[in-house]
């Protein structure tokens, strides 16, 4: 079924959230050399760029879902998760100061955006100020692009909805690893929690 864009994420109550777009997850200091080599084929930064840019524009307000470690861990669940037990067996793995945290420089109007950081976990709701600030901003529908399939775009998903948004996954804006593996989460998980629309439909719908 075809979806009305102009209506779901109209700028006066949709936010952009750009999911851990981070120097050291896809950019010039990624650690995960597989998700940036599929982000790189796919242009996911050049469409999600693309997008944010459209959605200033518009006056739709840009939100950057970051992530990071403090250096001595505090803040952080660091033993319940096997992937995270991995990560942080670098020390300097996204280190708060660092460069790999830093939002990747062309999807970043440092003027207008705002930043919700993370310690823990995967997704970006959880324990941080994303919700009430998006409700104090009168936000009904998120839209979402950046990083991974995996886990932080469903999850993103998932919470979103359960907090009673509605949500939009921008297709050429999200990865995951393997890329066939990313292609089925869109497909078999995100497609029954958010509506799915490209980076050229969502310009398309906020310039008109």
């Amino acid at each position: 079924m075809a979806i009305d864009l102009a209506e779901l994420a109209g700028p006066r109550h949709t936010a952009f959230l750009v999911m851990e777009m981070q120097r050291g997850v896809a950019g010039d200091l990624a650690a995960f050399p597989e998700l940036a080599e599929t982000c790189a084929e796919r242009d996911v930064v050049g469409n999600a760029a693309r997008a944010a840019e459209a959605a200033r524009a518009a006056g739709v307000r840009v939100v950057h879902c970051t992530a990071a470690f403090r250096a001595d861990r505090a803040g952080s669940h660091t033993g319940n998760s096997p992937f995270i037990r991995g990560l942080l067996r670098d020390p300097a793995h996204m280190l708060e100061g660092s460069g790999a945290v830093e939002v990747i420089p062309e999807l970043l109007d440092a003027a207008s955006d705002l930043e919700s950081r993370r310690y823990h976990g995967f997704s970006p709701f959880t324990g941080t100020s994303l919700d009430p600030t998006l409700r104090s901003l009168g936000v009904r529908t998120v839209v979402a692009a950046g990083l991974s399939l995996n886990l932080g775009i469903p999850g993103l998903c998932l919470e979103a909805v359960n907090l009673g948004y509605r949500v939009v996954v921008v297709s050429d804006a999200v990865a995951g690893v393997p890329a066939a593996y990313g292609d089925a989460v869109m497909a078999h998980t995100v497609a029954l929690l958010a509506a799915r629309a490209t980076s050229a439909e969502l310009i398309a719908a906020w310039e008109a």
